[in-house]
């Protein structure tokens, strides 16, 4: 399940760790700086011993502290590409919204003219766009249906064809949906990118689901991903892209991980199709009940 961060009691345990350090090292300067007739040579290997005990565990808990702090900030790079996922999708529903009153006006103004014909025309044409829209709205999840909307018109502002296969609502999906929505943001983000060269650039997103997962495919009519490039193509840092980061399909295969899932690359001339899937909530529910039963079972028998 997803890592939860205790960032307060990472920081409690370093100051009690660096505070003990100082104590430790306080006790053996005092004992140090009194008469050498006096010093006793055990006190002074028990202070030696102490201190060394204290500043070990220090440095444990200031390594664990920085491995915190990193894993705050990753968090934290995570949920500002999440918010500027957030600003394009506002930013693409705006202008749908401003592209649509404008349809409005144009109809009103056509039915004012007496202009019947091609008032019904022009609705034909918008409800068209209506129905296309709708098809990216037939999952459970308003967030999923809000991407893929909004990707729906990026494609058409580049010229490409996006088409979509929702064959399951994902009632049960186990991975918060913002998570999945950077998943899918990921991989057709990435499909975009390696169709700007393909001459009629064609994507495809399909969802489906069974009793075990939710699945998802991504595909693209783009160029094959050479045999090595593919089988590094998920390690952090690597990337084909001369401005890119190599983050986003580590991300991708991290966050699935995380919730029990996985993602898989095939690709050939004409075909790159990245497939993966998370298992639902209801799939992990009924192996849970199954598991507790057979727990009293066993305990009723002995």
């Amino acid at each position: 399940m997803h890592m939860r961060i205790d960032v307060r009691k990472a920081a409690v345990s370093a100051v009690i760790a660096n505070t003990l350090q100082i104590v430790a090292v306080a006790l053996l300067a005092v004992m140090l700086y009194r008469d050498p007739a006096e010093l006793d040579m055990h006190e002074l290997r028990f202070a030696i011993l102490l201190c060394a005990l204290a500043v070990c565990w220090g440095a444990l808990m200031d390594i664990g502290a920085a491995l915190t702090s990193l894993r705050v900030r990753r968090h934290a790079d995570e949920l500002r590409e999440t918010c500027e996922r957030m600003e394009e999708l506002n930013r693409t529903l705006r202008a749908q919204r401003h592209d649509f009153m404008n349809h409005i006006q144009v109809i009103y103004s056509l039915i004012e003219m007496n202009e019947p014909r091609e008032a019904c025309d022009y609705m034909d044409r918008v409800y068209g766009d209506i129905q296309r829209v709708n098809r990216a709205l037939r999952t459970d999840s308003v967030a999923v249906n809000a991407l893929l909307q909004a990707k729906l018109a990026d494609c058409e502002r580049r010229g490409i064809r996006m088409e979509l296969d929702i064959r399951a609502a994902w009632k049960h999906l186990a991975m918060p949906d913002w998570e999945m929505c950077r998943v899918l943001g990921n991989l057709i983000d990435n499909a975009i990118d390696a169709l700007r060269e393909t001459p009629a650039p064609l994507l495809v997103v399909a969802l489906s689901e069974d009793l075990k997962a939710c699945r998802f495919a991504v595909k693209n009519n783009g160029p094959a991903i050479p045999a090595q490039t593919a089988a590094h193509i998920f390690a952090p840092g690597f990337t084909t892209k001369r401005t890119g980061q190599g983050m986003g399909l580590f991300i991708v295969q991290r966050l699935l991980r995380e919730y029990g899932g996985d993602i898989s690359l095939e690709s050939e001339e004409g075909q790159t199709v990245f497939c993966g899937f998370v298992p639902n909530k209801k799939e992990e529910n009924v192996e849970k009940r199954t598991v507790d039963a057979m727990e009293h079972s066993l305990e009723t028998f002995n």
